[in-house]
């Protein structure tokens, strides 16, 4: 499991077409993609189960937790993203409630767009 970032500190302000606004670039998927949005309540747990393809995990509103195959959990908050590969196991939860998108495809490169939430 990898965590990225997607804030506007990492982003890109945008002036084209007479226009201002921070863009934050994903993802690009050269195959099918399945987009959807996850809404976890407080205490709320999306269970350990391997993933079917690479996935994006996009943290747009609370925090709470993830983590890959290994048993520690990682804190994760709105603007980070975790990235998991096809077949990894992988659990996610909260305390407080967390919304997230969430993209599945084959694939995927977050890093292309995507500065690691370690290299800061």
């Amino acid at each position: 499991m990898k965590i990225y970032r997607f804030d506007q500190e990492v982003g890109k302000h945008i002036t084209q077409f007479d226009s201002s606004f921070i863009m934050s670039r994903v993802v690009a998927a050269d195959e099918p993609a399945h987009i959807g949005c996850m809404h976890i309540k407080a205490e709320g747990i999306v269970g350990y189960h391997k993933a079917v393809s690479d996935q994006l995990f996009l943290v747009v509103a609370g925090e709470g937790w993830v983590r890959g195959e290994e048993d520690e959990k990682t804190k994760i908050k709105t603007g980070e993203v975790a990235f998991w590969e096809d077949g990894e196991w992988h659990e996610s939860g909260t305390d407080t409630g967390m919304t997230a998108i969430v993209i599945e495809s084959t694939n995927l490169d977050p890093s292309i767009f995507m500065p690691d939430k370690d290299d800061q």
